[in-house]
């Protein structure tokens, strides 16, 4: 089988799974089995594929076709221009997300001190820390697992950081000038209307926000004046209609000069707020 053979009948897969991105994913999953750029495929389409090649990529479009995400598949996402390693023990970070990084980003001064709550696998602070290299940080997660993939994320990304395996701030000492979270937030009730390839894969740990979806978003509000110095901020990426909730709960708690900000689709994706 030729490797244009081997792409068409990738492709071909993937349409009879209802793959939105068939060809782009038969594709990625073609260049990641083969090493083979865009360019060096058209030189070489029409030649003879090994068979260990392409007995691997059966199974990677087997798994693509039962709907795993790609970037499990393939172990890697990019976020913030850089390269994070990814498994099923972390959400995988996602483009909305960069909207609160930046946000961070831009109140961030030398030597701020950042706590990343439920970190995952550490695409929030690292991208902070790879930018700022001046700042010092630590991350946050109840799993064990999470952690181990954020730490070997900053390992690759030769950023150094603390990581502290906490049920939120339970295990966490000492004062920050930022504390950032991207929660899980999703109604429990919501949970099984989300797509396949989030509900059957990635950690339900991570998503579930309890019966409302704002259970996370109540604790670390309650808990964070405890850990932030005079002037520090608070970020939270929101669900797209949890804004004024989240607002709420951040005045109630004691924080001002309150913002809500928008992601490049137009949707309420941070809110922020100083103490």
């Amino acid at each position: 089988m030729t490797y244009q053979e081997l792409l068409e009948l990738g492709t071909k897969s993937l349409e009879q799974a209802q793959e939105n991105d068939a060809e782009l994913d038969a594709w990625y999953l073609l260049e990641y089995v083969s090493g083979m750029q865009r360019a060096a495929y058209y030189l070489h389409m029409k030649e003879e594929a090994e068979a260990d090649l392409v007995t691997r990529y059966r199974e990677l479009i087997e798994r693509r076709q039962a709907h795993e995400p790609l970037q499990y598949i393939t172990g890697h996402q990019e976020f913030m221009g850089l390269d994070f390693c990814v498994t099923p023990a972390v959400l995988i970070p996602r483009q909305d997300t960069e909207t609160l990084v930046e946000q961070v980003q831009d109140r961030l001064q030398e030597g701020d001190r950042i706590l990343d709550m439920c970190t995952g696998s550490g695409c929030i602070l690292i991208s902070l820390l790879h930018a700022k290299p001046g700042c010092r940080g630590t991350g946050v997660d109840i799993s064990p697992e999470a952690l181990a993939v954020a730490q070997e994320n900053a390992s690759r990304l030769q950023v150094e950081a603390d990581w502290v395996c906490s049920d939120l701030f339970a295990g966490v000492t000492g004062q920050y000038d930022i504390i950032v979270s991207n929660p899980p937030y999703i109604a429990t009730a919501e949970l099984q209307t989300l797509m396949p390839e989030v509900i059957r894969h990635e950690p339900v740990g991570a998503l579930d926000g309890q019966e409302d979806g704002l259970y996370f978003y109540r604790s670390i509000c309650a808990e964070a004046p405890a850990h932030l110095s005079v002037g520090g901020w608070l970020f939270f990426e929101i669900g797209y209609d949890q804004a004024e909730a989240v607002s709420q709960l951040m005045r109630e708690a004691g924080f001002g000069e309150i913002a809500v900000i928008q992601d490049y689709c137009g949707k309420d994706r941070v809110v922020k707020g100083c103490l």
